[in-house]
């Protein structure tokens, strides 16, 4: 049917209700004209019948009488009681002669029908067909009486009529429109708040409840609904608390690893500087040619003890419930700066206070930290990362503080594993990666809000808000676990 995708369901409802009074008053149209066809047919026929008897009497008066001069037939008494505009009436003896027509006059007042319709109308109904009744006088046919209708006066009749009931449709068909869309509008207006419930939903409001409607059907879906954000309030609790724990083992693994690392491996690495060292003291005095290979010996493992300590502190980070977020995030720029020479150039701007926050918030800030950092420098290729922090107090009329991160870099546009990735908001500029889903989870079970944009056509930034209270509210979840 002609609707067009993404049309109001008013509309839809009210066009279709339009088209099928439409249908509606074509079908009566069409009963009322082939009703009145079949009325002025049978008028015809019972004008004939009455001219033929008419005749037949006059035939056997003159017979009867025995006067030859008396003329037959004689329509003229005959039209003086049945003509009608139009009507025609004549005689028409055994061989085909016609001896006697009377046709009354076509009517002035009625416009003539557009020229289309009127050949539609006779193609259909055929007005001009005539109506013959023999006359028999002493049981032998004499000839016919013949009745008949100019063609003009019913097509002309019918356009009026048609006229008449399109002028009455024309007026009640944006009527019943009105009224279907009105009561359909007020019908559908729970559909509204559904919509409302759906958005919140959509962004993030898992506390949206709709209220019990009227019509048994929006009722079951609003019913549905609720039971619906129930468990995916549940569902998203347990997910959050689940995703806390598994951040603690992910966070206790790395601590281990970074003890196995520093226990086996810093001491087996020490033990090799060590024995290059006594082997260049030996070949100093016995081989001097080997100096050299002991030397580079040296300088490896120096340099693999360097690789391991970057490693350790990317696994193990400083105590962030000693030092505190913001002093260990300075640290980490600094660590950043020295490390990379100035190429890329790692800024840091904070304001706010930042001491009583739970050791998980922080712990995990860190981190979401730590990898955009990483992922600014090793594969976006970035040459400037600027790193904000801030504590966004309530305003006065309400809500909770909040905690503001915003790290902005120039390099290529990417995840935090370097491939093109998703802005968190929607839009599918580019696929999500395992780093950015990890710091999405960290969020996620801080109760914030994350979103990460790629720049046009360079850059990308990340955006963090957790708010405080949902922040202080994480921390039981640490030692529960």
């Amino acid at each position: 049917m002609w609707i067009w995708s993404g049309s109001d369901l008013k509309l839809r409802l009210t066009l279709r209700v339009a088209a099928v009074s439409t249908l509606c008053f074509a079908a009566i149209s069409g009963y009322f004209l082939i009703d009145s066809d079949r009325a002025a047919r049978a008028r015809i026929a019972a004008v004939a019948d009455v001219a033929a008897r008419t005749l037949e009497l006059q035939h056997n008066k003159i017979q009867w009488i025995n006067s030859p001069r008396s003329e037959f037939p004689d329509l003229d008494s005959i039209a003086a009681t049945v003509m009608t505009p139009g009507l025609c009436l004549a005689f028409r003896s055994n061989s085909g002669e016609i001896s006697q027509r009377f046709c009354g006059g076509a009517q002035t007042d009625t416009a003539a029908p557009p020229l289309a319709f009127a050949a539609l109308y006779r193609r259909l109904f055929d007005p001009g067909r005539e109506a013959a009744r023999p006359v028999v006088s002493r049981g032998n046919a004499i000839g016919e009486a013949v009745a008949w209708v100019d063609p003009a006066v019913p097509t002309a009749e019918a356009w009026h009529d048609a006229g008449r009931l399109m002028a009455v449709f024309m007026i009640a068909l944006p009527l019943l429109c009105a009224l279907v869309y009105a009561a359909l509008s007020r019908a559908l207006r729970p559909t509204l708040l559904i919509r409302d419930g759906l958005e919140r939903i959509a962004a993030g409001d898992l506390a949206a409840r709709l209220p019990p409607f009227d019509l048994a059907e929006l009722s079951a879906i609003g019913d549905v609904f609720n039971q619906l954000a129930e468990r995916l309030a549940a569902a998203l609790s347990d997910r959050n608390a689940l995703t806390q724990k598994l951040i603690l083992v992910q966070d206790e693994e790395r601590r281990h690893l970074a003890r196995e690392l520093h226990d086996e491996f810093g001491q087996s690495l020490a033990a090799i500087r060590a024995l290059a060292a006594s082997a260049r003291q030996t070949a100093a005095q016995d081989c001097p040619a080997l100096l050299a290979e002991c030397d580079g010996i040296a300088r490896t493992a120096t340099d693999m003890m360097e690789t391991l300590r970057g490693a350790l502190f990317r696994l193990r980070p400083p105590d962030v419930d000693e030092l505190g977020l913001a002093a260990s995030l300075e640290g980490l720029i600094a660590g950043w700066n020295g490390r990379s020479r100035g190429a890329p150039r790692f800024e840091i701007a904070i304001s706010g206070s930042f001491e009583r926050l739970p050791s998980s918030v922080s712990a995990n800030l860190y981190r979401i930290v730590q990898e955009a950092l990483t992922n600014a420098a090793k594969h976006a290729g970035a040459t400037r990362v600027m790193l904000r922090l801030q504590m966004r107090e309530a305003a006065a009329g309400g809500g909770d503080d909040e905690i503001a991160l915003a790290i902005d870099d120039d390099g290529r546009p990417g995840d935090p594993q370097g491939n093109p990735q998703v802005d968190l908001k929607g839009d599918p500029q580019v696929k999500s990666g395992m780093g950015l889903l990890g710091m999405r989870e960290r969020v996620a079970a801080l109760g914030g809000r994350l979103s990460f944009e790629a720049g046009q056509p360079n850059g990308s930034a990340l955006r963090v808000i957790v708010p405080v209270i949902a922040s202080r509210e994480a921390a039981p979840v640490e030692r529960a676990a």
